[in-house]
């Protein structure tokens, strides 16, 4: 069974990255426009490219570094650990930077799609250059822990194996932490820099050329939204994987049947989930505009369905000679886990999509100004979260119930079975990733329409796409934000096994400091990250402003004048870089300085920063989409349209939700699973 199981998931992983080959040349089949189409995809390109290269050079240095420490004070460590933490990082890497490459190519191709079919001939080249980005990270994701699992335990036969595998889901999680930190704030300081100064105070339309910061705004959704999202969703993959293997690794031994199931079972659902996205991402075709939404979720949905049905087959022979007594309940679960996701995801889409009434209502807000906007959607956003926990706290305890059903009187058997659901949770993720990543390439191919000057008909297609675009963005967000709650759980529940810490007591005072340091440090990260944008978008607006004021004729449109588009890029750039490495490091060195004082704070520790950046995560994602779609339903025609006063109170309201939404809320999610990793890895330094 064993190998069978491993056979099947090196197929699997495989075939996604053969997919991803197969959509890379379809999409680069297609025609990419004019001459000024070319020129302005090219200059996205390279910014981003360039932006990445400089940032994978930073990060370079930190992984290093934390390589380091890994060879230094774990004895699993030298050298094993530390090269396992390297190729973790570098495949991280090495997704985000192919899924960008590929989503800055399908931009032009998608605006010319728009152009010469509409969005029926549209949506095809957007989701393809997403599903590059999506079946890349799921691949490499499987590869990588089936490859890890492969060499450390089969041919080197190491006894802490299970920690160097785990070593790999850090090295994912370190460059996600990075990309999506420096991404986002890249990102949002060229979109709050442009919509300030080019939307409210020129007057000038979105992604108009006359806007300094124009390409600098569409890189950003490259470098933010496709390499900072594919970085951050890999280690969610990643992680969902290692936690039951770790697990299964320490309270299973000696039990040598019941142990190698486990660790079997979450590689044979992931690849079930792989083969099930494979086939799914065939299925997303749209006749109209009006069926667009219906076409995404036809193929995530066939996806879940396949999943779950695949899954019931799967537990009765992976675990047939475990001695479980009902091993059905591990497929409740698995099923408890891709039901959790979609009910998140959909609470995201109720409160983020412009079909539903909280969006609309948020867009009625602005008829008396940008502070009603505001209020509403901070309200709305803090009672999404309400809804999200609800549904992960009944979640963990079903799958709970089914794990501790399907082991019986054998210990573990519950937390175990929260571990397989954060898998059902992301199984699926090669589509959930594809029609996520589509929607910066919809954003970018408007822009390039607006910038080209193409028919007014190709914007209102790329519109369309974009709109839908936000939403599956903050579907995806909360597919990950419940795989980080669920997934740093079952790290956590290992964590505690591995420092044998069997209660958290909080009569102790250290553990007490521990809980509110906790508690407090997604705040304080917040904080430091939407500073960062405050202070980078400063630095933007004051260089747009310049060159409106300097170069003549640029405000007004004069022909053959064009705007310094590079200075804003490097802006962004600069600013991105530095102000990522504070928040960022603090995410590593927290657990490390607490560890090594005391074990107990450090339980107490995790446990607040799991509760409150799940919570802060899911508030901060759904009203930033929340705004940013009220702004795109007045911008339809709703309440004056373009330009109206109320108009520019959503843009108002959608410059605030930047760094919510694109920054600081979906940095979240790997904060609390970073942390909680690394204290799984260096647990053994610590006691």
């Amino acid at each position: 069974m064993t190998n069978t199981v491993l056979s099947i998931a090196l197929v699997a992983g495989v075939a996604a990255l053969v997919l991803a080959v197969y959509y890379t040349r379809a999409v680069l089949a297609t025609s990419q426009g004019n001459e000024r189409m070319v020129e302005l995809a090219s200059a996205i390109r390279e910014g981003a490219m360039a932006f990445i290269r400089r940032e994978y050079t930073w990060v370079a240095a930190f992984v290093a570094v934390l390589a380091a420490l890994i060879f230094i004070f774990l004895d699993w460590g030298r050298p094993w650990g530390a090269i396992a933490y390297v190729f973790g990082a570098s495949l991280s890497a090495l997704a985000g930077f192919v899924g960008m490459r590929i989503a800055t190519a399908a931009n032009a191709r998608t605006t010319e799609a728009a152009r010469s079919g509409g969005v029926s001939a549209a949506l095809p080249v957007a989701f393809r250059g997403g599903a590059v980005m999506g079946f890349t990270v799921a691949g490499l994701g499987l590869l990588g822990v089936v490859l890890g699992y492969l060499f450390f335990r089969n041919v080197l036969d190491e006894p802490q194996w299970a920690d160097i595998v785990t070593a790999i889901g850090l090295g994912g999680s370190s460059i996600a932490l990075f990309a999506r930190v420096g991404g986002g704030i890249f990102t949002k300081a060229a979109d709050v820099g442009a919509d300030l100064v080019g939307k409210v105070e020129a007057g000038i339309p979105e992604d108009d050329p006359r806007n300094p910061a124009v390409i600098a705004d569409n890189v950003g959704d490259n470098v933010g939204d496709v390499a900072g999202m594919g970085a951050d969703l890999f280690e969610s993959y990643v992680g969902s994987l290692v936690a039951p293997i770790a697990f299964s690794a320490i309270v299973f031994a000696g039990q040598e049947n019941l142990q190698i199931a486990a660790i079997m079972f979450p590689l044979a659902v992931g690849a079930i989930g792989m083969f099930a996205s494979i086939i799914g991402s065939f299925l997303v075709k749209a006749k109209d505009a009006d069926h667009l939404a219906a076409a995404l979720h036809r193929g995530t949905n066939f996806s879940l369905i396949a999943t779950a049905l695949a899954v019931l087959g799967l537990v009765f022979w992976v675990f047939g000679d475990a001695g479980l007594e009902n091993p059905i309940g591990l497929w409740i679960s698995v099923v408890v886990g891709l039901v959790v996701g979609y009910l998140v995801g959909k609470i995201s889409e109720w409160y983020t999509s412009d079909e539903y009434k909280t969006v609309k209502e948020v867009a009625r807000q602005s008829e008396t100004g940008p502070a009603t906007v505001i209020i509403a959607g901070i309200a709305e956003g803090m009672r999404s979260a309400a809804f999200s926990v609800g549904v992960v706290a009944i979640g963990i305890g079903l799958a709970f119930f089914g794990g501790e059903w399907a082991f019986g009187d054998i210990d573990g058997g519950g937390i175990y079975g929260v571990a397989v659901a954060a898998i059902g949770v992301l199984a699926t993720l090669g589509i959930t990733i594809s029609v996520d990543a589509y929607g910066p390439i919809a954003d970018n191919a408007g822009g390039i329409a607006e910038m080209a000057h193409l028919d007014p008909e190709v914007r209102e297609a790329t519109d369309a796409l974009d709109s839908l675009g936000n939403t599956t963005a903050a579907v995806a967000k909360g597919f990950a934000i419940a795989s980080a709650a669920v997934t740093a759980l079952a790290l956590f529940s290992t964590f505690t096994r591995a420092v044998q810490l069997e209660t958290i007591d909080l009569t102790k005072a250290t553990t007490t400091i521990g809980l509110f340091l906790g508690g407090a440090f997604p705040f304080l990260f917040a904080a430091l990250t939407m500073n960062a944008v405050g202070r980078s978008a400063f630095k933007m607006i004051e260089e747009v402003r310049r060159q409106f004021r300097e170069i003549a004729g640029l405000k007004e449109g004069k022909e053959g004048v064009r705007a310094e588009y590079a200075k804003c890029v490097d802006i962004a750039t600069a600013a991105a870089l530095r102000e990522m490495l504070i928040p960022g490091s603090m995410a590593i060195a927290f657990p490390l300085i607490i560890g090594f004082y005391d074990v107990e704070m450090l339980g107490g520790f995790l446990a607040g920063a799991l509760v409150t950046g799940f919570l802060l995560a899911i508030f901060m994602s759904n009203s930033g989409g929340m705004w940013d779609n009220a702004k795109k339903f007045i911008e339809s025609g709703a309440y004056g349209g373009k330009g109206s006063d109320q108009h520019k109170a959503a843009v108002i309201g959608d410059t605030v939700g930047d760094p919510f939404k694109d920054t600081s809320g979906p940095a979240m999610n790997i904060v609390i699973k970073v942390m909680t990793i690394v204290a799984l890895i260096f647990a053994s330094a610590f006691i």
